[in-house]
Parts: C-alpha cells; structure tokens; sequence
C-alpha cells in the first residue's frame, strides 16, 4: 500500500509498504478520510515529537475508516463495520490508571499511520478506545474525534462556570474547537492571525475576535475588557513559549491557566512568582484525552449541533499530503481531509 513515512525535519515520503495483517486482539481499517491536525504539522517541522513516535514512522493520527480484516480474539466487531480509533489507548492497570488518569499513563499504546490506505489498530485501542461511526456521518468528520478528545478534556479541566469570560489564545483547529466547546456556557474572547479563520470563530459563538497582528499588546486589551481585571480563565492553544507567558498575563486573580499547546522540547517560559503567589493564579498543563472525553467527542460531532466541516479547508489525495503541509504551515488552511 502507499503509506507516508516521516523520516526528519519537514522530511516526509510517499512509500510502498506492506500491507498491514491484524495479530491477535487487532483489526485493520480502509482509510476512508485522515484528517491533518496541527500536531502532525509541529511534528513535521520539529523532526519529532516527545511522546507518540519515534523516527522513522508511519505519519498521521486523525483517522476513520470501515474494518477490512479481524484477528484472532477480537470480538464485538466483524468486517464492514464503519469506525474510528483513537490514536491511543491506556494500560488501565498502572499507579495513573487506577486514579482514572488515564491521558498521564506511561504505557499509553500510540498508533501512528493514518496517511496511508490502511492502518492497523492496536488490541489496547481495540479493546478501550475504538468506537463505531454512527450512521453516514462522513469519514472526515468522524476522523475529527481525536482533537476534539483532546478539547473536551481540556475544557473539563479548566474549570469554566457560567457566563465566565475566557479567552481563548489560537485560531487552529484546536483553539477554534475550544471556542465551539466553550460558548454554550461561556463569553469567549479568541485571539488569532488569521481573518478567516476568526470569522469561523464567530460562527462557533465566539462574543469578540481579535486579530493579533492589528493588536499585539493582548494583556492590555483583555483588561480593558474586564474592567481592569483580566479572564476568568485562559486557553493557550499555539504551543509557543512566549504565548503562554502572553497567557498567564491576560489571567484575573484567582483564573485559571490552561496551557493546552504542547511547546517544542526543553523549553522554558518565565513566570512572575509575585503574580502567580499573591493572586492565587491556577497553571494547569493539559495533555491529550482520555476514553471518557473520546466517547464525548463523537457523540457531539455525530449530533451536527457544531459546524465542525468549516474546519475542513478541502479534500485531498494522498500524493498532496507535502503540498498541504507547506499550505498548512502558510497557514493557508486549516485541516485537510487527505483521501488515500
């Protein structure tokens, strides 16, 4: 089969491999849609990324597909069955398992592969985080429950109560889902560089869009816009060190921190321990999801109470796939749904 196989830094091939064979307690999916995500694009650029994969490696992790083939044990599902894995699961034995906190297990089973025509799924995410798509919903957007996982998670630890004003720092597909999450329940201020991107804010709830480049100094309008004070809770979604430090200055006291954007490895940000002590600030790291949130996240997108396809830019073959990443990194779309 044609796979993508990342080799280094923006070092992406198209590959013939072998088509993969389920073990005991796997299955093998038919691609029908992956979906690109801005962690796939800072692992591109990065060369790498700190928990999921090691080089080289099958790419991509944002995928649904039907089941082609079944192995040995596995139950509960036959070929044809429509799906969607989650590109992990945990142990659900170790210390962090056992405290339900599962996103911090150190034995999370990952699964990379998605740009390719088929991807096998591993016994751990058979057993605990794959899911069946309900009805038609297209592949694409059954694809999105990974992210959105993630964004559900981050939402429940952020600690939002009603009519809070957060401010949501990002306007990728994360920052963006996080305004959609948010709204129901919140005033959602999103900042972001992108016009385009902001006006698809809008239409997910968000009360006021701000486009950095034409307003840099964030700190300074966010207090203006709580009477001195600053958010009740902040949602960093860039994955930039300095963003994040732009994040706890935007926080009132007693807010809460979300610093949801995974930062390239062995950086640092420097926080003001008078600000951080005498105001009661709450920094919280948020880390991928859990088969609670996962479950979640399918069933919000099956329901269509969000537009979540105003995130798709376009569909895409997979001989594109380093085409869209230089689109992805001009910050000329958002996702792409790549159709092997």
């Amino acid at each position: 089969m044609l796979a993508a196989l990342l080799y280094g830094q923006e070092d992406l091939r198209l590959e013939e491999v072998a088509d993969p064979t389920p073990a005991n307690g796997e299955v093998v999916i038919q691609v029908g849609a992956a979906t690109t995500c801005g962690t796939d694009l800072k692992v591109w650029r990065r060369g790498g990324h700190a928990k999921m994969l090691k080089l080289p490696t099958l790419f991509g992790h944002e995928a649904a597909g039907r089941i082609v083939a079944v192995g040995a044990g596995v139950t509960g599902w036959q070929v044809g069955d429509r799906v969607v894995a989650n590109n992990s699961a945990p142990c659900m034995n170790c210390f962090f398992c056992q405290r339900q906190e599962y996103s911090l297990c150190p034995n999370l089973t990952w699964n990379n592969g998605t740009f390719a025509e088929y991807l096998k799924i591993p016994a751990p995410i058979v057993q605990h985080n794959l899911l069946k798509v309900p009805g038609e919903l297209p592949w694409q957007l059954a694809a999105m429950t990974e992210p959105l996982a993630c964004v559900l998670h981050g939402v429940a630890r952020s600690n939002v109560q009603a009519k809070d004003r957060v401010v949501v720092l990002g306007d990728g597909a994360i920052g963006l889902m996080f305004v959609a999450a948010l709204s129901v329940k919140a005033e959602v201020l999103l900042w972001g560089g992108n016009d385009h991107r902001l006006e698809i804010g809008k239409k997910f709830g968000a009360a006021q869009t701000f486009n950095y480049h034409q307003i840099p100094d964030i700190p300074s309008v966010v207090k203006e816009l709580t009477q001195g004070w600053g958010a009740d809770v902040v949602i960093e979604a860039t994955g930039v060190p300095s963003v994040w430090e732009t994040a706890i200055a935007c926080a009132r006291p007693g807010a809460t921190v979300n610093l949801f954007g995974g930062c390239p490895r062995d950086t640092t940000i420097t926080v003001n321990t008078e600000q951080l002590h005498y105001s009661e600030i709450t920094l919280k790291g948020v880390f991928h999801n859990t088969p609670e949130y996962v479950r979640s996240a399918l069933s919000l997108i099956a329901s269509c109470k969000i537009t979540f396809e105003l995130l798709i830019s376009e569909q895409r073959p997979l001989k594109d796939l380093e085409q869209v990443f230089c689109e992805m990194k001009a910050r000329k779309v958002i996702k792409v749904a790549m159709v092997p």
